[in-house]
């Protein structure tokens, strides 16, 4: 499988299973049929409440031979509760246990948001970034990559004025950046910034959200895709994913299907040309589906505005 490398010369699948949403009765089933389909990567994240099973899954393939830990790329995120300096070690730690791991390859701050609580229903719910600074939290990122926990740390849903507050106030940049990216929101300059200062990009909803996938919508029915796939003799999806990879990001399709997981493994076989993707590059409309409106709430610190900068 192609992969992106790291400075230090580690690198990370390309292609890797998401499991937002993945109900625990149906993850465990899913990673043991991504992993012996191919996969090699997994994303995971405390507020998905499935790692427990996801860990099951792990030590199965472990304990049966099936693949070793070493070939296996494991994220985790730190969650928004969990942003206090002397938090974030208990946080990473307990996604250890949950996932019956040693190390996590990648760890992330999984977004730019300080909570009191772990659903954050009101402003006393939330701390400001005045008060709980994303530079605090990041110093004890890189504190957990020296214990050995994480080999690699990053960020997650970081603008370019938030991911340069790090890299200007830190020891160590952020390795990774892992946001939407998909044909209707393309972050030219995000990646091309990411680019710039060696940070990874991995993009999640790399198909478009669940709600953009299963309407009008959806990417999947947009007739240069259609042409793309009918040209290539593959599937829609297949060329979607096949676009997020040429481009140089990982993509984390979610899926607990078989025979979806498959057919995006299939994707990788995708070797799409110049003209496909200038074809696809015309389609973005700069549409943000994962807007973090969750977090904005009367008199509280965040607004859609300063979370993304916009």
């Amino acid at each position: 499988m192609n992969t992106l490398n790291f400075l230090n010369g580690d690198s990370m699948p390309v292609l890797g299973l998401g499991t937002w949403l993945s109900k625990p009765t149906e993850v465990y089933e899913a990673v043991v049929e991504a992993v012996k389909t191919g996969y090699r990567h997994i994303d995971c994240a405390y507020i998905y409440k499935n790692e427990k099973e996801i860990g099951k899954a792990l030590k199965y393939l472990f304990a049966e031979n099936i693949v070793k830990r070493e070939e296996m790329f494991i994220t985790s995120k730190l969650w928004n509760n969990f942003h206090s300096p002397e938090q974030v070690e208990p946080a990473i730690r307990q996604s250890l246990k949950d996932l019956q791991l040693d190390y996590l390859d990648l760890y992330l701050i999984h977004w730019p948001l300080a909570f009191k609580k772990e659903h954050a229903q009101t402003s006393d719910d939330q701390y400001s970034l005045d008060e709980m600074p994303l530079s605090a939290t990041w110093k004890a990122m890189e504190g957990i990559k020296e214990m050995g926990l994480a080999k690699h740390i990053g960020v997650s849903n970081f603008s370019i004025p938030k991911l340069t507050s790090i890299i200007e106030n830190s020891a160590v940049k952020p390795e990774v950046n892992q946001v939407e990216v998909h044909p209707y929101f393309q972050q030219d300059k995000l990646i091309a910034f990411c680019k710039e200062n060696n940070i990874l990009v991995t993009a999640y909803s790399p198909l478009g959200s669940r709600h953009m996938m299963q309407s009008e919508e959806s990417i999947t029915k947009n007739p240069v895709v259609q042409k793309i796939a009918e040209k290539h003799n593959c599937t829609e999806a297949q060329v979607i994913l096949a676009w997020g990879m040429e481009r140089n990001t990982a993509v984390i399709p979610k899926s607990v299907n078989t025979e979806r997981i498959r057919e995006n493994f299939g994707s990788l076989q995708v070797k799409l040309d110049e003209s496909d993707m200038s074809e696809l590059a015309k389609l973005n409309r700069n549409l943000r589906n994962a807007k973090g409106l969750y977090a904005v709430v009367p008199h509280g610190p965040y607004t859609y505005k300063n979370l993304w900068d916009e």
